[in-house]
């Protein structure tokens, strides 16, 4: 009787923690700008590697990358890969992914928020972000991107870009010369 108690214990306490994580989590992401976390299916990220073609020996960043299965997939397809996630579990579990895939060496997962990161040496970005955020993305993508950097964006397109291709709701963007350099 004292080992089932010790068990509902610990099963109680582990589940207290786990809300607690979580509910900091959740409170602390409406204070800064950023999307849920809803993972891209595999249909979305075959469409995304499509679109943007050879991979091999580009840097690529994934930004909210979630559970780390983009970054994977990109590191698979030859990319040195990162990703920027700001949820302590999401990270665990990529980080995870990563290590149990095999590509601990090309597929990397940074703690922290992608607003405050110098995204100026990749090739290459991807994001699943909302319509809230994606003028402001677009405007730190063109300061930062060098000219021709290829960026995907799953479901909520770029207000000011035209995609160059677009398969199933993914628009592939090529970023464009500095037009918002005079207003900076």
């Amino acid at each position: 009787m004292a080992f089932l108690l010790l068990c509902l214990l610990a099963v109680l306490v582990s589940a207290f923690v786990f809300l607690m994580f979580s509910l900091a989590f959740f409170l602390s992401s409406r204070l800064e700008r950023g999307a849920p976390f809803v993972p891209s299916n595999k249909k979305k990220i075959k469409n995304m590697l499509a679109l943007l073609g050879v991979l091999q020996g580009i840097r690529a960043v994934d930004l909210g990358s979630g559970d780390g299965r983009l970054v994977v997939a990109l590191a698979r397809a030859g990319a040195q890969a990162h990703g920027y996630e700001r949820n302590p579990i999401l990270v665990f579990l990529a980080r995870s992914r990563i290590w149990f895939a095999g590509l601990a060496e090309k597929a990397f997962i940074h703690h922290g928020s992608f607003w405050g990161a110098d995204l100026s040496s990749f090739d290459v970005v991807v994001v699943y972000g909302i319509s809230g955020i994606m003028r402001e993305l677009e405007e730190k993508l063109e300061r930062e991107l060098q000219p021709g950097a290829r960026i995907v964006s799953n479901t909520f397109p770029f207000p000011s870009w035209q995609p160059k291709r677009e398969a199933e709701k993914v628009y592939l963007y090529e970023r464009p010369p500095h037009r918002r350099a005079q207003l900076k």
